[in-house]
């Protein structure tokens, strides 16, 4: 019984450091924290209009258009890592593969670009 206890002890000493630093973070934010905000600061910055207009209103394209390019983007980025991870194992097909992969990627670039879908007027 002694040994299985023993076998525990890192997982309880974890657990113990990670509730305790928990706690003191949680209690340094509180100790901390600004008491009066500056209301330019705890306004609405993300989605860059008033959050208290009308509900109906009409969202400009130029938000989507730029998030949706975000997300292409980043994920085709995402699949650079398992290349260049296993870039000295790949044959000459896999590496050629991804260089077309990219100048797509590329062209698709600069075509957005081209076309004034990155400009924020």
């Amino acid at each position: 019984m002694e040994d299985m206890l023993r076998e525990y002890l890192p997982i309880l000493v974890f657990l113990t450091i990670a509730i305790g630093l928990g706690l003191v973070l949680i209690l340094a934010a509180v100790i901390i924290a600004v008491r009066n905000p500056d209301p330019e600061k705890v306004s609405a910055y993300e989605c860059g209009f008033n959050a208290f207009d009308d509900a109906r209103m009409k969202f400009d394209v130029r938000f989507y258009l730029v998030s949706i390019l975000f997300i292409i983007f980043d994920l085709e980025i995402a699949f650079l890592f398992p290349w260049a991870v296993a870039f000295q194992d790949i044959s000459m097909t896999a590496f050629w593969s991804m260089m077309i992969f990219l100048a797509v990627l590329t062209i698709g670039f600069a075509y957005e670009w081209k076309k004034g879908a990155l400009e924020w007027e």
